[in-house]
């Protein structure tokens, strides 16, 4: 019963320094000259990722990632955009999981990934200064959030960790599996770290890298073990991005046994998006990271389990 008190308790601060937080990440685009927008929950078609499985809702689909409607409206003339969205991915459960979620994220033109990596610094030392935070405590960890952050390449990191290279040597298993039990374990546990251009065959939606076809502009953002943003450079090729598509459709029915539809008002846009960054950050972790969180269900206050 105490620890039950003490849990509301706790949650009821969390849920006074989550608002705080949806504030200033408002003043901080807003006086960046961004616009915030929303887009659908319920859609008719998602980019078809074989990692992400999507509720269904009768013929249509709940959003797993705002992603193709903020790109439609760069693709319209919209230059700088973000957006909290409500999100939704089974099987995602656990102490950094919930199959309902929000993410943050914002897209801009005429800008590159670091740009876009910026973006995080500065907002989250913004935050932190906000709510009156010199250095950012989380579990036993201190992180000096001084900028820039440290930023390691993938292929350093792995010859470094794991000892091999996946930017040259081509194992999507083994990448996975190397990068769960021996990279992000072993990424430093004192200021977080950018771990920049991953393999080609990891894209995802970022481009491929002019000057190196083996790696994509993609990032990843973490603090100790808790990852908090994915950045790309975004692909604007139609034609790469259908043929991406084509095969992760084909993945997804031979594994899943599911037919995923082709994004076709997305790819009509494609040609018309301009060179631009974008990212998606984890509201729920940032506001763990913020508050000293163990886990999800101490700063939201209904998860899968109590909903």
């Amino acid at each position: 019963m105490e620890d039950e008190k003490q849990h509301l308790l706790q949650l009821e601060s969390n849920l006074k320094t989550r608002a705080l937080i949806y504030k200033h990440i408002r003043k901080f685009f807003d006086d960046r000259g961004f616009l915030e927008v929303e887009t659908p929950v319920r859609v008719p078609v998602i980019a078809p990722e074989p990692y992400i499985v999507p509720f269904e809702s009768e013929d249509w689909i709940l959003s797993t990632s705002p992603e193709l409607h903020m790109k439609r409206m760069l693709a319209a003339g919209y230059k700088k955009i973000f957006q909290f969205s409500r999100c939704f991915r089974k099987g995602e459960q656990g102490r950094l999981h919930n199959p309902e979620f929000t993410m943050l994220e914002w897209y801009c033109a005429d800008a590159g990934y670091m740009v876009i990596i910026q973006h995080i610094e500065d907002l989250v030392s913004y935050l932190a200064k906000e709510l009156g935070l010199r250095r950012i405590k989380y579990g036993n960890l201190e992180f000096d959030i001084s900028n820039p952050w440290s930023r390691i390449t993938v292929k350093d990191a792995y010859l470094k960790l794991a000892g091999w290279d996946p930017t040259t040597q081509p194992d999507p298993l083994r990448f996975d599996i190397d990068m769960a039990e021996k990279v992000i374990p072993g990424l430093s546990q004192d200021h977080p770290i950018v771990l920049l251009d991953y393999p080609s065959y990891a894209a995802a939606l970022a481009r491929i890298k002019p000057d190196n076809p083996n790696v994509a502009e993609r990032a990843e953002i973490f603090f100790g073990q808790l990852e908090l943003a994915n950045v790309y450079g975004e692909l604007v090729d139609a034609d790469e991005q259908k043929r991406r598509f084509d095969k992760a459709i084909k993945q997804i029915e031979k594994e899943q046994g599911k037919q995923m539809q082709m994004p076709d008002k997305f790819l009509e846009a494609v040609p018309f998006i301009p060179e631009c960054g974008g990212v998606a950050l984890g509201i729920d972790r940032l506001v763990m990271l913020l508050c000293n969180a163990n886990s999800i269900d101490e700063v939201i206050p209904f998860t899968a389990e109590n909903a």
